[in-house]
């Protein structure tokens, strides 16, 4: 993406979106208003289905609510998001989805399903939640209660450590680094014990808090009919990715072989702490950069990591004891390619838009007119809808799913689907 430093010259997109209004509009205008069917839980004669949504930055969610537009050009998720906006374009607010969220912003947010319960910081955005609520709620035709405990920058090997997994224990490696370092080893391991498994007990501690009053939650709630806890979802993993320290062989096929013992128990041991021994559980398993075998060559020093990263968090699925009760949903696919693509194009032109910065800097072209050159320039690389698609399609870091509601809505359906699948196996059985 461009950067432009201090003094050089921002280029407005106001012209190319103006030329694509009608293009943004079009498919909003031609459905009626979309909520979701009214009614309160009692309109339901089965208990209240539940389910939590649990793991780091990418569960909160940095989509930002400007990205939506930009869905519309592509056939794939026009589709979806018609089910995430009124006709006017306003988000949709779920008449029969609630949630309480907590890590996504300072204070518990509680309410109807809507945008906002994403990352707090420069919001509105959104997380899975928007999209995972929406499709479970048409695909179950009934009301649901969506849990949500998600913190930026947590671990699975320390701050999420399931209780059954045992406290964290430094490897040599890393005793004998900290005292290369001079730093004071009892001191660390003091911090580590604190913060091993706290993040996995808010977690617990908010599902039972929210499930022993629902009515907070959940106005008109049938308390005879109850509720029940229907699935987990687990979308988590970049702190674990990245930490060579704890997995200094990750470059080698099961390098991360301690991550997948560490989900697994973490399954285990959520079911047992929540009471719901059967309890159907997602694994949404990480795909920032895509489809590996499509890396570009910069890339490719990251493929074996990413590879086996993916590898570890498929790997519960696959054991025995959680047959038919346990499903990994690659995230990979829905990566933006085409912004990929557009993006390497924009490199080509970077010693271009550098000497027109120079030269406003230094005087030679006045600021409009440095501006009308970076206009021409993109006008000559780019067609008024790649522009939209450069631009307005992403709010944020890849690291984040570049904060794209185009690839972040897909995820939250393909949530929806899988676990869903699940929770009628669970029911038939």
């Amino acid at each position: 993406m461009l950067k432009m430093p201090f003094c050089q010259v921002s280029f407005s997109w106001h012209g190319w979106v103006t030329l694509l209004a009608v293009i943004l509009t079009t498919t909003v205008a031609a459905h009626a208003d979309r909520t979701l069917p009214n009614g309160p839980p009692a309109d339901s004669p089965h208990p209240l289905k539940v389910f939590v949504l649990a793991g780091q930055s990418n569960m909160q969610g940095h989509a930002h609510v400007r990205t939506f537009d930009a869905m519309t050009l592509d056939p794939t998720t026009a589709p979806i998001l018609k089910e995430m906006r009124n006709a006017d374009g306003t988000p949709l607010v779920c008449e029969r989805v609630w949630i309480s969220s907590i890590g996504s912003s300072e204070a518990e947010q509680v309410g109807p399903l809507t945008v906002g319960y994403g990352a707090q910081e420069r919001g509105p955005k959104i997380g899975p939640e928007f999209t995972f609520g929406i499709y479970t709620e048409q695909l179950l035709g009934e009301p649901i209660l969506i849990i949500k405990t998600a913190w930026g920058g947590k671990s699975l090997h320390t701050d999420f450590r399931p209780p059954g997994a045992g406290p964290y224990k430094f490897s040599e490696a890393q005793l004998k680094e900290f005292e290369k370092q001079g730093k004071d080893i009892e001191a660390i391991r003091a911090e580590r014990a604190t913060a091993s498994g706290h993040h996995y007990r808010l977690m617990c501690d908010h599902v039972k808090m929210v499930l022993a009053n629902i009515e907070r939650v959940v106005p008109g709630y049938d308390s005879e009919r109850g509720h029940e806890l229907s699935g987990f979802v687990w979308f988590q993993g970049w702190n674990d990715m990245v930490d060579r320290s704890v997995y200094p062989d990750r470059s080698d096929p099961g390098g991360y072989g301690e991550y997948s013992s560490l989900l697994a128990q973490f399954i285990r041991d959520v079911r047992k702490d929540l009471s719901a021994p059967k309890l159907p559980f997602l694994i949404g398993v990480m795909g920032v950069g895509g489809p590996i075998d499509q890396y570009s060559p910069e890339q490719q020093r990251y493929q074996g990591v990413h590879r086996n990263f993916r590898t570890a968090m498929t790997a519960p699925a696959a054991l025995p004891e959680f047959a038919g009760t346990v499903v990994a949903v690659p995230t990979a696919k829905y990566w933006d390619m085409e912004v990929v693509a557009l993006r390497a194009r924009e490199s080509s032109i970077q010693p271009r838009v550098a000497a027109i910065n120079e030269e406003v800097k230094d005087g030679r072209q006045s600021r409009a007119e440095g501006k009308a050159a970076l206009d021409q320039l993109y006008a000559e690389t780019f067609d008024a809808r790649e522009l939209v698609v450069l631009k307005e399609s992403t709010s944020n870091a890849d690291f984040h799913y570049m904060g794209s509601a185009k690839i972040i809505g897909q995820i939250g359906k393909a949530f929806a689907e899988a676990l869903v699948e699940l929770v009628a196996r669970h029911d038939r059985d």
